[in-house]
């Protein structure tokens, strides 16, 4: 097994290009963890190097949101060479949407309708953050439940193009206060649904 790794592949797979390789490998020998011309890593040394640099780097993408995520920081932005390394999204737009709309201040959520894989893949994404309640929207919702529902959340996405049937929305979107809180989304993408919810928040302000 060799004791070491070649500096510049190392560099690559944390996601720096060639356009941004020299100033990570400069934030490296400034550390001392390596030096001028050489284009090898001590293995014992990776550990150390990566978080270094996570902590003096803020890698983005294109995307604005992430720009401006990278820029509040208070590490330096770096271009990723591949979006799949951006701090913010890890080249997901599903995580790009979920990380939008944790930051505008939305902290329980409501989603009536989408299949069993769309509500398990918004678990993953939202769980950790934002409160949730997900209906089947193929069975019946108590009027009591819906009520309670409504009253709960900051946001009802009624989740249209999907398993949503229509005496399960009606329940949502014919209840006192519907107006202020439910949203209609007619389209089928876990980002498309959350951009939804976004928007809503931003027009409340």
């Amino acid at each position: 097994m060799s004791a070491d790794v070649e500096l510049d592949g190392f560099l690559r797979q944390l996601g720096f290009g060639d356009d941004t390789r020299a100033l990570s490998r400069a934030a490296l020998e400034a550390s001392q963890l390596t030096r001028p011309g050489k284009t090898r890593l001590s293995v014992e040394k990776t550990g150390r190097a990566e978080a270094l640099l996570r902590e003096r780097f803020a890698l983005h993408c294109h995307a604005p949101e992430c720009i401006a995520f990278a820029k509040a920081s208070g590490r330096t932005p770096v271009f990723a060479a591949a979006k799949q390394h951006c701090v913010r999204c890890g080249g997901s737009e599903n995580a790009r949407a979920a990380q939008e709309l944790t930051e505008v201040g939305l902290r329980r959520l409501v989603v009536v309708g989408g299949t069993p894989a769309t509500r398990e893949e918004l678990e993953r994404l939202l769980g950790t953050a934002i409160e949730l309640r997900l209906v089947d929207g193929t069975r019946h919702r108590p009027s009591e439940r819906a009520k309670a529902d409504l009253e709960w959340a900051d946001r009802v996405l009624l989740w249209g193009a999907t398993e949503l049937h229509h005496k399960v929305s009606k329940q949502y979107a014919d209840a006192p206060g519907a107006k202020h809180k439910v949203v209609h989304v007619p389209k089928r993408g876990v980002a498309q649904l959350l951009a939804g919810a976004v928007e809503s928040m931003r027009r409340a302000f």
